[in-house]
């Protein structure tokens, strides 16, 4: 058996063994770039005559391409797919019958853009593994997305190994806890050399797993400085969902997602789609909660996450989770990804908050240094007006108070256009707050429903999020 019952963590030459030693697994492990580095430990280890059907490395691209097909590039998800498929595929076909009725058949596959002896370029891969949780069963599958961070070719082959055993451990030992496995794969490891910035479970083992809550686990755990999800709970790769876009985010605690929250989105969205460098082109709009928004009354609540992400599925959003509280860190984060425009729209009261200095001690340039950051490629800030509820006057950015050391940094800002007013608001938006529509659910004051959005309304009352417990009403679902 491989379970881990010690209480202790196994290295990767241990993890390895057990695997070996396991009379059940039975696979193929097909590898692309770096060298077969994950398959390497199973055969230094011993024992790998009882696990290894097949070990190859497709690694020009003709042959890879004859093997698998053809893809528009060769370190993607499309091509770990048509790895995996075919070679799990492969497997069955030719084994179910001498085998299968003990055996559980696996592949494991990657493609990987490691460091060259030139250097550069981006060091990252696709990983995954296909597999039976037991014999003749149905199939289920793991895949994850890796950066590499070492600066050595050989370190970053290693770390890759380390990182696949993990995964083929953790596939057959946790299947049942994906907490517990997503927690395993930087054993060995530390977050200074591997970044996992995806993973997706699906499959018959994990029917029951909510891709959504492992995207948030990655943050979490700090295998990932963020995670991305679309509307649907599809996971998705910031590299790919991003590569090449004008991207515009709007971060919020979405508990839940108001008018103002789709009216701040949409005002900012029209003047950004109007600038010569965006126009024509498909902006990606995003909707982001930081951890520390999470994390604001103590532990993560796993229902109030997913309540947040429903009501964002319910305005049809793309929803990344980020650790990156800091809006210089969040800016950085997205240019990794684009060479287009980035934009963030936010309140005239967060804007305010910007210009708070307490927030950039740890930098040695302190508030100067952040800024330089934030706006080093040419980032837009977009300022939603903050009405004040006694007055009924708008705060925006030409009347926001400054500190008055700060207001020429703020006053050349604004000249060169980093940050500008929405004008074009809905002026019925402004008496909208969050934490008004949390009282009035709470308080069954039917208005609320008039402050979010038709589609946000329904999911809350359908599914009692934010707890909405007005029992009259006909959506209320049976005890």
């Amino acid at each position: 058996m491989l379970e881990n019952t010690s209480g202790k963590t196994l290295d990767t030459h241990q993890k390895a063994l057990s695997v070996n030693l396991d009379n059940r697994r039975y696979g193929t492990f097909a590898e692309i770039g770096a060298g077969q580095e994950v398959v390497r430990w199973f055969f230094r280890v011993g024992g790998a005559a009882g696990t290894i059907a097949k070990s190859m490395s497709a690694y020009d691209m003709q042959v890879s391409d004859a093997i698998y097909g053809r893809a528009a590039r060769y370190v993607c998800r499309e091509r770990l797919q048509a790895m995996l498929d075919q070679e799990h595929a492969l497997n069955i076909e030719r084994l179910t019958e001498a085998r299968g009725e003990t055996s559980t058949f696996f592949a494991f596959a990657d493609t990987v853009a490691a460091r060259g002896y030139r250097g550069g370029s981006d060091c990252h891969g696709w990983m995954g593994i296909k597999f039976q949780a037991h014999p003749r069963d149905e199939d289920s599958q793991i895949i994850l997305h890796v950066r590499m961070l070492d600066n050595e070719m050989a370190l970053q082959q290693e770390a890759l190994g380390i990182v696949g055993v993990n995964l083929v451990y953790g596939a057959f030992a946790y299947h049942h806890e994906p907490e517990m496995l997503v927690d395993s794969l930087l054993d060995g490891l530390s977050t200074s050399r591997i970044e996992i910035d995806m993973i997706e479970f699906s499959g018959i083992a994990f029917r029951r797993v909510d891709n959504r809550l492992m995207s948030l686990k990655l943050v979490e755990l700090g295998l990932s400085g963020a995670a991305m999800f679309a509307a649907n709970g599809e996971v998705l790769q910031p590299s790919e969902f991003l590569y090449r876009k004008p991207i515009l985010v709007e971060r919020g605690s979405f508990r839940p997602v108001c008018n103002v929250n789709v009216d701040m989105l949409r005002s900012a969205h029209e003047k950004f789609s109007e600038l010569p460098e965006v126009k024509g082109k498909n902006v990606a709009q995003i909707m982001e909660i930081t951890m520390r928004n999470l994390k604001a009354e103590g532990e993560i609540d796993r229902r109030d996450f997913l309540a947040r992400a429903d009501v964002m599925a319910a305005c049809g959003m793309n929803v990344l989770i980020s650790d990156y509280f800091e809006y210089y860190r969040l800016a950085a984060y997205l240019a990794r990804y684009t060479k287009e425009k980035i934009a963030i729209t936010m309140g005239a009261s967060s804007l305010r908050e910007l210009f708070e200095e307490k927030y950039y001690t740890q930098l040695d340039g302190g508030i100067l240094e952040s800024f330089g950051r934030l706006f080093k490629n040419d980032l837009k800030i977009y300022c939603y007006p903050l009405k004040n509820r006694a007055s009924d006057e708008l705060t925006t950015c030409e009347n926001l108070e400054i500190k008055p050391e700060l207001k020429q940094l703020y006053g050349y800002l604004m000249e060169r256009g980093g940050i500008s007013d929405l004008d074009n608001y809905d002026p019925d938006c402004l008496a909208i707050f969050s934490r008004d529509v949390l009282r009035k659910i709470g308080e069954c004051d039917p208005s609320w429903e008039k402050m979010v959005p038709e589609t946000v309304a329904a999911v809350i009352k359908k599914r009692k999020f934010f707890d909405y417990q007005c029992e009259d009403d006909p959506c209320r679902l049976p005890r």
